[in-house]
């Protein structure tokens, strides 16, 4: 189990209350509970704004949630990986794409406990379709998908349904949509919906 910034007890409550102050002053309200499992992948969208990672940064320290997210792998160079690991990042190498899912699976199953975040967007410009990873990811690993969310419209952020993968991608895609389609990024016209390729 890597050691990561969300292990220090007394650091996480003192990064709870400032996080709740933060989002207090600037209008922001967090919503929705953790689910009381110890392992998912949780997605996150739409992302269209670099505002997305502090604000959510914030959400996810309101919430006390310990959690791991993928990155690319040049962002864990020196001198900053060991902090970008610290925060919970994992590099991945976009090359290798294809093996991506398998890698995920595998570091679900070394660990008892596991929140995986993934957007499934893949950058903030706009584009056609979702990457479909973070369902197969899930669906191998045998969790669940916790959908969470950063609504600017609202000033809200927090943790949404859950939906158990049933392997049937086309349904199980409408139901996040219908989620999703109710949300508003920081500038919508960059948002993608909830559409896989056929």
């Amino acid at each position: 189990m890597r050691y990561t910034i969300f292990d220090i007890p007394i650091l996480k409550s003192i990064l709870q209350w400032l996080s709740i102050s933060i989002l207090r002053i600037c209008g922001w309200r967090r919503e929705g509970q953790l689910p009381n499992i110890p392992k998912y992948v949780m997605i996150v969208a739409p992302h269209t704004s670099n505002w997305d990672m502090p604000i959510g940064m914030a959400i996810v320290f309101a919430f006390k949630l310990k959690l791991s997210w993928l990155a690319k792998e040049s962002l864990f160079r020196w001198p900053f990986g060991g902090f970008i690991k610290w925060l919970g990042g994992i590099p991945i190498d976009r090359s290798k794409s294809s093996n991506l899912v398998a890698q995920s699976i595998q570091t679900f199953n070394d660990n008892d406990k596991m929140v995986m975040v993934v957007a499934p967007e893949g950058t903030r410009k706009k584009v056609d379709y979702w990457k479909t990873g973070f369902y197969y990811i899930a669906r191998g690993a045998n969790v669940p998908i916790v959908m969470s969310f950063i609504d600017y419209a609202r000033k809200a952020g927090g943790i949404g349904p859950m939906i158990i993968p049933t392997g049937n991608i086309e349904l199980d895609m409408q139901k996040i949509r219908c989620f999703y389609d109710k949300i508003t990024g920081k500038f919508p016209d960059k948002s993608t919906p909830a559409v896989i390729t056929s």
